[in-house]
């Protein structure tokens, strides 16, 4: 029967409490550029809506790629934005239904 070797190991399983921060890390900073321009633009005093296809044409003018953006999910930035303060949600059509797909920002209320 094989022994297993004792380890001093570097690296260590992540906590769910990090990966946030360690997803919020591998977003590039021009998609966070795209989303607080479109934030800002769209904003209405208290709340932003900015369809997914919007962002996405943002990034790439940004210099970023299609196929990366939706490859490294640099679109799922709901997290980060509510750890800034923000309530924010992700809409998409279902089956049967048209429209686009967004993301609504809303003022976090003093309650919340």
């Amino acid at each position: 029967m094989a022994r297993t070797p004792k380890s001093n190991r570097a690296v260590k399983p992540i906590r769910p409490n990090e990966v946030g921060k360690l997803r919020e890390n591998g977003i590039p900073d021009a998609a966070f550029e795209a989303f607080n321009e479109l934030i800002t633009k769209n904003f209405t005093g208290s709340s932003a809506i900015i369809k997914t296809k919007d962002v996405v044409k943002l990034m790439i003018e940004k210099g970023l790629n299609q196929n990366d953006i939706y490859d490294n999910g640099w679109l799922d930035v709901e997290n980060v934005y509510r750890a800034a303060g923000w309530n924010v949600v992700y809409d998409k059509p279902g089956y049967n239904e048209a429209y686009d797909a967004y993301f609504e920002f809303k003022r976090r209320s003093r309650a919340d």
